[in-house]
């Protein structure tokens, strides 16, 4: 059973899953913030690989991502910063970003290289299904990652049902057609949640996009078995706290 599937067969609450970018604050913080991340209750981290135009982010992480860059990070530092994950950390671990990227390191170098460090799976909103299906999903599962898709309020049923059977570890419900960040009421999707925890999928559901605090959290796991927070954490580090005290304070707000 991967990491990821023995999260949610074993979770007693909704699953949180937060989302950090690599290379920020510092570029020596990413494994500063995955430790200080499971030190005080992540489940799940979605570590965010810094691109010059990541389409499905809002401005903060926008803004996360250009400093990293700026800071230095580049896709073979990341992967050496991850040669310390495993055992440190035991929570499983997502890789999010885009394409372009990835295809210039090497697609199949950088499942292995994935595969190496301890990462569980991807999250690469613009690979299409067909790419998926014909290309690349045969070498993540060659490497043993998981593959998780996106769906939004638009995403008509059948679509639901084909990402559904192709995805594993989970399926990202975004919560409205928009970017990262948005400060839409959760409770307004609540008839979207109720309609995909009725179509019994396969694979559990997060919601991402929106989700900030203690009530937003609590309102997208009604019908749903965790969700995703990205914008707010990122605004936490921007405090200007040290990361452990920054990330106790903001999950405790969440958690407890």
């Amino acid at each position: 059973m991967s990491r990821i599937s023995k999260l949610f067969a074993e979770a007693d609450r909704p699953v949180l899953n937060v989302y950090c970018t690599a290379g920020f604050p510092h570029l020596d913080s990413t494994m500063e913030v995955i430790r200080a991340l499971e030190d005080n209750g992540a489940d799940l981290i979605e570590l965010g690989m810094p691109y010059s135009d990541p389409l499905a982010d809002g401005p903060v992480i926008q803004a996360s991502s250009t400093q990293a860059l700026a800071n230095g990070m580049t896709m073979a530092k990341l992967f050496d910063q991850l040669k310390g994950l495993r055992p440190a950390v035991d929570v499983p671990v997502l890789l999010m970003g885009y394409m372009n990227p990835v295809l210039q390191y090497g697609f199949e170098r950088f499942c292995a290289s994935s595969a190496e460090v301890g990462v569980d799976g991807l999250i690469l909103p613009d690979l299409p299904i067909y790419e998926f299906e014909t290309e690349y999903g045969p070498v993540m599962k060659k490497y043993g990652l998981d593959f998780i898709f996106l769906v939004t309020p638009e995403t008509s049923p059948a679509r639901i049902r084909k990402v559904d059977s192709l995805s594993t570890g989970f399926l990202y419900a975004v919560s409205s057609s928009s970017t990262t960040g948005k400060n839409k009421d959760i409770n307004d999707q609540q008839a979207y949640f109720r309609r995909l925890q009725e179509m019994n999928l396969r694979n559990p559901v997060l919601v991402g996009f929106g989700i900030r605090d203690k009530e937003s959290f609590a309102a997208a796991t009604r019908h749903t078995s965790g969700a995703i927070i990205g914008t707010a954490y990122i605004r936490a580090l921007e405090a200007g706290l040290p990361v452990q005290d920054a990330t106790r304070k903001f999950l405790n707000g969440i958690l407890k």
